[in-house]
């Protein structure tokens, strides 16, 4: 058995190109509250444990029945991970352990998650609007156990004031170099934030980086 780190940026790309879905695996069951706690532990340095991938030869992958990450997770249309078409692939990756945590950054760094607002009807399509990962670059979080303020929000709920500056996270895959976030912090942040705010969000989005 071979032991190697991955960037998360790397596992990313990998996935529904290389990374498959054996059809043994459940299906994605985290809640967005689930994927804040793994992002903040990812920031905080905790480990989040390893995952199992099994490589699978050429001439094997017809032999096996395998499926897709979830991109866009909705809580009534879309639960299922779709059937993957690997016909002509080359060997592939099967992730035996590790589906939830890392379909989780797909999610939260190149998707969305739709779940059903309180009190709504199930069969009205407004009930679910599209939520995206967020980190509030200047406020840490107020939860106790938690120490950055990652949050799914919809496009009506992101709201940049005094105390608060929402950077979608999965941004941060365009900010490819430390230049970059250099850049985005002069161009975006912060004239109307205090000094120990502009401090935090520039350690937090560097942070940021240097994790994904």
């Amino acid at each position: 058995m071979d032991f190697k780190s991955l960037r998360i940026v790397d596992a990313i790309k990998e996935l529904n190109a290389n990374f498959f879905l054996p059809a043994i695996q459940r299906e994605f069951v985290w809640s967005p509250y689930q994927i804040e706690r793994l992002f903040d532990s990812l920031m905080r340095d905790y480990p989040i444990s390893s995952f199992l991938f099994w490589k699978v030869e050429k001439d094997k992958v017809n032999d096996y029945e395998f499926y897709e990450f979830l991109r866009n997770y909705h809580e009534r249309d879309n639960i299922h991970n779709p059937k993957a078409n690997i016909k002509g692939e080359d060997e592939i990756t099967a992730v035996l352990d590790g589906q939830q945590r890392l379909t989780s950054l797909y999610i939260a760094l190149k998707g969305t998650y739709a779940y059903k607002l309180p009190r709504k009807r199930w069969d009205n399509d407004q009930a679910y609007p599209k939520r995206k990962l967020y980190l509030n670059l200047v406020k840490s979080a107020d939860e106790s156990e938690l120490e950055y303020d990652f949050k799914f929000l919809s496009k009506n709920e992101v709201n940049n004031d005094e105390n608060n500056y929402w950077f979608p996270v999965g941004k941060i895959l365009d900010l490819k170099e430390p230049g970059d976030v250099s850049e985005y912090l002069t161009e975006f942040v912060f004239d109307d934030y205090s000094k120990e705010a502009r401090k935090l969000a520039n350690k937090t989005l560097f942070k940021l980086h240097n994790i994904i």
